[in-house]
């Protein structure tokens, strides 16, 4: 099945009902379901008259917009798999990504088409289309609003590529991961089954995925104004504003996308009352940014997921699902707990064994391989909706092992099930520290750090064989000795106060390790 069936369906038995309110313009735009359908469908025919072949890979720089929902199921109409750099890639990693996929088509908004000027793998690309202006050597996708709809949708199998997006393993190398159709509707299912949506909803989405899932699940979603590849300077103001306006009942967001909105609302003494669920996900998940959160939106569930590229949803937990003894636990060091693994999926914690290429194994084999309950090791994972390989196999040697006919995927996370079946993590296997006091992972001591009020970021690293903790404050005259004692227990040897602890640049939440490491070559405040 064509996941564009989907949408298609929606648009015959909902055609009126709003699918998305682009806020992104100086004027928000409207789209119902049965208008969103005709545009792809209009936007299909243009793509189908220049050439473009079903399994044809079409790459799209286009930021989150009606236009980009659009254009992707357009791609998918016609049996093209739409390719996507990640938004904050450098040259040199898209030349890399355009070499491991080379695609025959460009979509791009006019602002990206000038990447052209520097990248000569853009140059190559034989169709090139402009989202916005018209451009010189590019066709305006404007030119489809004067066209016969396409309306026959291509047919797909389970295997069929459909998506193609770019991950990097422990080398910082991109990586080409394939979703099929077949992988979509399977994740579509996870997520849905999960989060439990209903049509009639209405999705403030700021995660690029949740709103692809909202389309297939008949929900309204609002994509707003604001630069969502920097979700730690986005413009609260705006946001809000626009949430009291449409009133969304749920939101899906990064930490540093909504730890700017709980600023702007305690500041401004402001609330978000009518939202009803808050996903949070794209990096981990404090319990205090929960509680922050349930402080401004006191009617709301809220959820933490966790996942990765290849594997998204893993697991959920609910806000109130932590108890008093579960916050004690990560205090005390024992890592972050991030919920019960989803129905779709199979968890098992392997030996710490990463940077070494394990399996294949046998049933029986895997199983006395496995931990048990409360062991620490890495998390493995498996489903419908799990990646089971990249694209010309490059990077399975590094995260893919097959148990019989099974397909299993090596997250490069550490952590464990508790005897509940509860995941905890712990962080990166590729980061623990392993010294003459024995093994920590940064994430038992990082959570632990967050905890404590006034810190706003928290990060473990080896300096000169001593275990030193970076942390960044919110109140930079904050007395950090109850810090102090808390992580001395933990085998701490010192506390560096940093002004801004770098994070990556994607959702601008997970710790830069590198370049905190680089940061740290200075005087040191020991714990005596």
């Amino acid at each position: 099945m064509n996941v564009a069936e989907i949408l298609h369906h929606h648009a015959r038995d909902r055609p009126n009902a709003l699918a998305v309110i682009d806020a992104t313009h100086s004027k928000d735009r409207t789209w119902s379901f049965a208008e969103l359908d005709r545009a792809a469908a209009q936007c299909a025919a243009l793509l189908d008259d220049t050439g473009l072949k079903p399994g044809d890979a079409v790459l799209v720089l286009q930021p989150m917009s009606a236009e980009l929902y659009i254009t992707l199921v357009a791609i998918f109409r016609l049996g093209l798999i739409a390719m996507f750099l990640d938004p904050v890639s450098d040259r040199r990693d898209i030349e890399h990504s355009l070499e491991l996929n080379r695609p025959r088509g460009l979509i791009a908004s006019t602002k990206a088409h000038f990447l052209r000027l520097l990248c000569p793998g853009l140059r190559r690309i034989p169709f090139k289309f402009s989202v916005g202006l018209p451009l010189p050597g590019a066709i305006s996708l404007r030119r489809a609003r004067h066209l016969e709809p396409r309306r026959v949708i291509q047919a797909c199998g389970q295997d069929t590529p459909a998506l193609l997006t770019f991950t990097s393993g422990s080398t910082g190398q991109p990586k080409a991961a394939v979703r099929s159709h077949g992988f979509l509707l399977a994740q579509h299912r996870a997520l849905t089954q999960e989060s439990q949506t209903a049509p009639g909803e209405v999705d403030l989405g700021t995660l690029p995925l949740f709103v692809l899932a909202n389309l297939a699940s008949g929900i309204t979603s609002v994509i707003p104004k604001a630069d969502l590849r920097y979700p730690a300077a986005i413009d609260p103001v705006s946001v809000v504003t626009q949430m009291q306006h449409y009133r969304p009942t749920r939101l899906s967001a990064s930490p540093a996308f909504l730890e700017r909105l709980i600023e702007y609302c305690d500041r401004e003494n402001r609330a978000l009352p009518r939202v009803e669920k808050i996903f949070v996900g794209g990096a981990p998940v404090f319990p205090r940014l929960l509680d922050a959160i349930h402080e401004v939106a006191p009617s709301a569930e809220v959820i933490a997921v966790y996942g990765s590229t290849e594997a998204e949803p893993i697991a959920y937990i609910e806000r109130e699902e932590i108890t008093p003894e579960d916050k004690t636990a990560m205090i005390g060091g024992h890592g972050l707990l991030v919920g019960r693994p989803v129905s779709a999926i199979r968890v098992k914690i392997l030996p710490d064994q990463w940077g070494k290429s394990i399996g294949p194994y046998t049933r029986d084999e895997f199983e006395s391989f496995c931990l048990g309950p409360s062991e620490v090791g890495e998390i493995a994972v498996t489903g419908e909706h799990v990646l089971a390989g990249y694209l010309g196999g490059r990077g399975n040697e590094e995260t893919k092992f097959s148990v019989d006919d099974t397909r299993w995927h090596r997250t490069g996370d550490a952590g464990y099930l508790d005897k509940h079946g509860r995941l905890w993590l712990l962080g990166r296997c590729a980061a623990r520290i392993t010294d003459i006091s024995g093994t920590v992972y940064p994430l038992s001591v990082e959570c632990a750090a967050r905890q404590c009020a006034g810190v706003r970021c928290a990060a473990l690293v080896a300096e000169r064989d001593r275990r030193v903790l970076a942390i960044e404050l919110a109140d930079p005259t904050l007395d950090v000795g109850y810090l102090e004692k808390t992580v001395r227990k933990l085998g701490v040897h010192a506390i560096r106060v940093l002004k801004r602890i770098p994070v990556d640049r994607r959702h601008n939440s997970k710790i830069d390790y590198p370049r905190l490491n680089r940061l740290l070559h200075g005087q040191l405040r020991s714990l005596s």
